[in-house]
């Protein structure tokens, strides 16, 4: 999965995008990233991880994600290759109970968890 984010990274740097490397993760914004998120099934996607590669639309979305994605680079590194696998099975099992795919799966609530808990620091 880093080595997917490493090239998109790659296309968003070199069409005019920012990046970073903070705490082991290629953090990267701008150019071409949110046309390529808009390629996202989720409709609205502002930033996303890809192992250790976490690519938002801009420097907003990245400001206002950063400790978020830092969280689903952890849940990566935990579960490697499985975790889209795992994410996208917790997402239809909460869809199944007739929660919300997104804000009851699991794994994106462990990430806000993450985010509140910086913002508390």
């Amino acid at each position: 999965m880093t080595l997917v984010g490493l090239v998109l990274a790659l296309t968003i740097i070199l069409s005019g995008g920012k990046w970073s490397l903070r705490f082991g993760v290629v953090e990267c914004y701008g150019g071409i990233a949110g046309r390529l998120l808009s390629l996202h099934p989720v409709r609205g996607v502002i930033a996303i991880a890809l192992g250790h590669v976490v690519i938002s639309r801009d420097a907003m979305c990245f400001a206002q994600t950063s400790a978020h994605e830092r969280e689903h680079v952890r849940q990566f590194e935990l579960w490697g290759l499985l975790f889209p696998l795992i994410y996208v099975a917790e997402s239809i099992y909460r869809r199944f109970l007739g929660q919300d795919p997104y804000r009851d799966n699991r794994f994106e609530r462990a990430a806000e968890a993450a985010a509140r808990l910086q913002q508390q620091a």
